[in-house]
């Protein structure tokens, strides 16, 4: 008997060639998606029947970077000083928040987080964490709420300087070669690995050298990727060329920090050479339109020259729907070339990042047969023929996150017509709400 029986549903794939199976089940044994197409549970019986007549099943989304440490900062009532640029942007805003989190903000961040990604259809999170105050077990805490709310994902701990120098660096290092090691044990335990480890960086201009060689030491010991920002900023670019004579992705070379586990995030100011290395060593650069418009960094060039594009939200919630056409239209006004199946295809490739952070244990990103069961079903209404040649622009001019009914994630159905199974989201929501009080509070005692 199956777990999960998805029954006359119209299965969407994500990819090229952007495949549509109308009037196809789908059969979901333990974490794995065993049968899928038309007839596929002919025959077969299950604890859980959903019908699925007039719904789409697609791929779950991935955001490919996000900042749990945000969860709680929307609506944010502080007192900040000028703005006039990005670091002031910074220093008066994010770098107040994130050294006002604890052990609690840090787990309802994660936990909300979670949540509204969920609801959104997206399926896996790939955080990017800092919390200067709380470093030590930082990591097990974001792990603790995405595992209770279900949705699967890594993070990191952003190594940095730019609070207590090269204390605080090696306080980042040994957090995140902890947290790789308790994940390990859990692995080698036998138990089920939801969250897995990534090395992070914040950006290289608050990395002296001695950092980047700690991060390759990290590599080296966990067998994990890095996670870092790069080039989101020209200060960044200009800093590495000032105080380290070379353009920021031949630095990172240089300790040996790019590979095809590498995830490097926005780009914005990198030059047509670097672009060039990080396409060479394989790695994945990860676009987030909606946070670059809001910082006013300016808009990626890049983007259809890099082989890996993922897409991500830097904090912007993990509504990748919205994101995503966000992205599309950003583009478009700038001229660029890409249509709805390219930004479809990058989104679905935040798969082939979760396959290298899993260590490939197992396919992502498809509706068939030897996929993991991480899904999304859509109640979308298609006022024109949706067929596989239009199926990215359905996507992306048609889809919403309120299209999503439910989620299945790692064969678990955690949101169904709509509600939360598993966990008692008001509760969740009205504790963040109590603890972003105290957070908003300490925050603007926090001097820039």
């Amino acid at each position: 008997m199956a777990d999960i029986i998805i029954r006359n549903a119209m299965i969407m794939q994500t990819e090229p060639p952007f495949d549509i199976i109308e009037n196809a089940d789908v059969v979901i044994e333990g974490s794995m998606i065993t049968a899928a197409g038309k007839d596929a549970a002919a025959g077969l019986s299950a604890h859980k029947i959903i019908d699925g007549t007039g719904k789409i099943v697609i791929p779950g989304n991935v955001c490919s970077h996000h900042h749990y440490y945000s969860g709680l900062s929307r609506g944010m009532l502080i007192s900040a000083g000028p703005q006039t640029d990005f670091i002031q942007v910074l220093k008066e805003w994010w770098w107040r928040l994130d050294r006002a989190l604890d052990e609690e903000a840090v787990y309802y961040s994660s936990l909300v987080c979670s949540l509204d990604a969920i609801a959104a259809g997206t399926t896996s999170c790939i955080d990017h964490h800092a919390s200067p105050s709380f470093i030590k077990d930082s990591l097990s805490a974001i792990a603790r709420g995405m595992e209770e709310t279900g949705v699967r994902g890594a993070t990191c701990f952003e190594i940095t300087d730019r609070n207590n120098g090269m204390e605080e660096v090696r306080a980042g290092y040994d957090e995140n070669v902890r947290f790789a090691a308790e994940v390990d044990a859990k692995r080698s335990g036998g138990g089920n690995v939801l969250v897995e480890a990534m090395i992070g960086g914040h950006a290289p201009f608050t990395i002296p050298d001695e950092g980047l060689a700690l991060m390759a030491d990290a590599v080296k010991t966990t067998g994990r990727g890095i996670h870092l920002h790069v080039a989101e900023d020209k200060y960044d670019q200009v800093h590495s060329h000032h105080f380290h004579g070379d353009d920021i992705v031949r630095r990172l070379d240089r300790f040996s920090l790019l590979d095809d586990r590498t995830l490097l995030v926005h780009g914005v100011h990198l030059s047509d050479d670097e672009i060039d290395l990080l396409n060479e060593r394989g790695c994945f650069l990860a676009h987030n339109a909606r946070s670059n418009m809001n910082n006013h960094i300016g808009y990626n060039r890049h983007v259809p020259d890099v082989r890996k594009l993922v897409i991500g939200t830097d904090g912007c919630g993990g509504d990748m729907f919205e994101e995503l056409k966000l992205a599309f239209f950003k583009h478009k006004d700038e001229g660029g070339p890409f249509w709805p199946s390219d930004f479809v295809t990058a989104l679905n490739r935040g798969n082939r990042l979760v396959e290298s952070i899993f260590h490939n244990e197992a396919k992502w990103g498809r509706v068939a047969s030897g996929y993991k069961a991480d899904i999304a079903i859509l109640s979308y209404n298609a006022p024109t023929p949706a067929v596989s040649a239009n199926a990215a622009t359905h996507f992306v001019w048609g889809m919403t996150s309120g299209n999503v009914e439910s989620t299945i994630i790692d064969g678990k159905l955690l949101y169904e017509n709509r509600e939360f199974t598993s966990i008692d989201a008001e509760r969740v929501y009205s504790e963040a709400r109590r603890v972003a009080k105290r957070v908003w509070e300490r925050t603007d005692r926090i001097k820039a």
